[in-house]
């Protein structure tokens, strides 16, 4: 059973920088495409970043590009996004998500609160 557990969430002034990390139980963890989402109340989700299965990130939104990065620990099972330079607009819950590769269901993980003040 696919189980995504984000952490690292939290509250942080302007400027600041946050590391959320999501690790992925269950799953055949390098077989599999993973991304980052996030969601502000009253709009929809929205893609952050991407991984391909291979781990190479090919997407980042343009709202956060040069300032967010996307990566992998394979031993550890784990995706990361590091936020840098993070604004107000940055506030949200990021959400870890994955995609079987054989098939094709969808797995979210509960979400992580990001708060940027300021």
């Amino acid at each position: 059973q696919v189980q995504l557990v984000e952490s690292g969430g939290g509250s942080v002034h302007a400027g600041g920088s946050l590391r959320l990390s999501c690790v992925d139980s269950g799953s055949p963890f390098a077989s599999n495409p993973m991304s980052w989402w996030r969601q502000v109340p009253g709009k929809e989700r929205e893609l952050v970043a991407r991984l391909t299965a291979g781990g190479v990130q090919t997407y980042v939104a343009d709202s956060v590009k040069g300032r967010f990065a996307m990566s992998r620990d394979v031993a550890r099972k784990t995706v990361y996004l590091e936020m840098t330079a993070l604004k107000s607009e940055d506030t949200g819950t990021y959400y870890c998500w994955t995609q079987d590769a054989y098939s094709a269901t969808v797995h979210w993980g509960k979400g992580a609160l990001v708060t940027v003040s300021g």
